[in-house]
């Protein structure tokens, strides 16, 4: 894998943020994560504030990964560039996406969850796709068996990843990294519960370090 991906697969744990005060949380929630040890975020583009919260987070902590989740125009790639984001990822597999986002040669994880997707994402020469929804759409069974026919890829499942199935995950050499809200969720933001954030951080890293001993 090339340094962001591996960066990122080192983590284990990608932080999957809707942010609706990005002036008030940005800043803490970078700083919190950081401290938690998960210096990374997925920050979504269901929030209008998602360009400030990127430029605001990279400004906090310039040695975070922060990017740009739940992309679905160039308009919105270009404004994660503009803001700083390091990342792209989408939904789903749209061709066009992928190929904008290479021009601009900042890496993009599209959502891949069947053999005509990840069929799709070999002429790209991608590393790691998202898998989303993850639980929904199969989980970890189905991603091993995508594997079998194509094995050039690393996978980042999302949708459904908790503290719970965090290991089970993870214990795979398939996956890259999870992708996940529940250390990031609207009550434990919106409500400025900065220390449990915190402290669902270092689990999750705990359980990386766990499952890939």
């Amino acid at each position: 894998m090339n340094a962001l991906n591996q960066a990122i697969s080192s983590i284990g744990i990608v932080p999957v943020i809707k942010l609706n005060h990005p002036e008030r949380d940005a800043a803490p929630l970078a700083k919190v994560l950081c401290e938690g040890d998960v210096p990374v975020a997925e920050v979504t583009f269901r929030a209008a504030g998602a360009p400030l919260a990127i430029r605001i987070m990279k400004e906090t902590c310039p040695d975070m990964i922060v990017g740009a989740g739940t992309v679905t125009t160039t308009e919105q790639i270009d404004e994660a560039i503009a803001a700083g984001a390091q990342f792209i990822v989408t939904p789903g597999f749209d061709e066009a996406l992928v190929k904008y986002a290479q021009e601009k040669q900042i890496a993009i994880y599209p959502g891949c969850t069947t053999p005509t997707d990840y069929h799709a994402a070999l002429k790209f020469g991608l590393e790691v796709l998202k898998f989303f929804p993850a639980e929904q759409s199969g989980g970890l069974a189905k991603i091993k068996a995508m594997s079998a026919p194509f094995p050039q890829f690393k996978v980042m499942p999302t949708g459904g990843v908790s503290l719970k199935n965090l290991k089970e995950y993870l214990s795979s050499p398939v996956i890259a990294a999870c992708g996940g809200s529940y250390m990031v969720t609207a009550d434990l933001i919106d409500n400025q519960k900065w220390d449990e954030i915190i402290d669902l951080c270092k689990k999750s890293r705990e359980i990386v370090k766990e499952a890939r001993a």
